[in-house]
């Protein structure tokens, strides 16, 4: 594949989003060809498993289940979005990708992250190019996210316990695939935030 593949992660409220969104108007600004998109969704059937997983009860599917129901749409998304912007050369920018599967599913019971990791090997086999983990206290990252008022809250509603274990497990990820994780303090204005990601894009992306 042509083109570069740009990843976004980080527990929930920690701003991810909006530096994805910052960022690909940056790059698209310097006059790359930019797809921005995000999991799980980005193409018309993820989006249908959105709705699964992200709203109800935060007991409505188990870890195991909801693997599956990520993987499934993860390959969806790389079917009809990720690869055919990639192969036309173009900049993706996703907002979550497979970290986030193995964080929120294969961190909540013992073996699940192998689980994870042996489907993306058979179904996706593929990873980002440059991930960014935005970095943010798991209390307030927390207060944030409920903050926003939504209806997709089923994983803010596991509670700041949750929150902190995916921080470390972002942390200990970022050690683990550290050709391609940067971890950024998400903790300031976004402004701040943004020009250190555009700086480290620019200089994967030119170098």
């Amino acid at each position: 594949m042509g083109g570069y593949f740009i990843s976004f992660e980080g527990i929930d409220g920690s701003g991810k989003s909006t530096q994805a969104r910052m960022l690909a108007a940056t790059l698209a600004a310097d006059g790359h060809a930019v797809r921005a998109t995000r999991e799980p969704g980005g193409s018309p059937g993820a989006e249908e498993i959105r709705r699964l997983v992200l709203e109800g009860d935060p007991d409505r599917w188990s870890p195991e289940t909801e693997i599956l129901l990520f993987t499934a749409a993860r390959r969806d998304h790389l079917e009809r979005v990720i690869a055919p912007a990639l192969e036309a050369g173009e900049v993706v920018i996703c907002d979550r990708f497979a970290d986030s599967t193995r964080m929120y599913q294969g961190l909540r019971a013992p073996g699940l992250r192998a689980i994870v990791d042996q489907l993306h090997a058979l179904m996706i086999g593929r990873e980002p190019d440059l991930t960014f983990i935005i970095d943010m206290d798991p209390e307030k990252g927390l207060a944030r996210a409920r903050g926003r008022a939504g209806h997709e809250e089923r994983f803010e509603d596991f509670g700041t316990e949750l929150q902190a274990r995916m921080r470390l497990g972002f942390l200990d990820l970022a050690e683990e695939f550290s050709h391609r994780c940067v971890v950024v303090d998400g903790d300031r204005p976004p402004e701040d935030v943004a020009a250190e990601v555009a700086r480290i894009a620019r200089e994967r992306l030119h170098g």
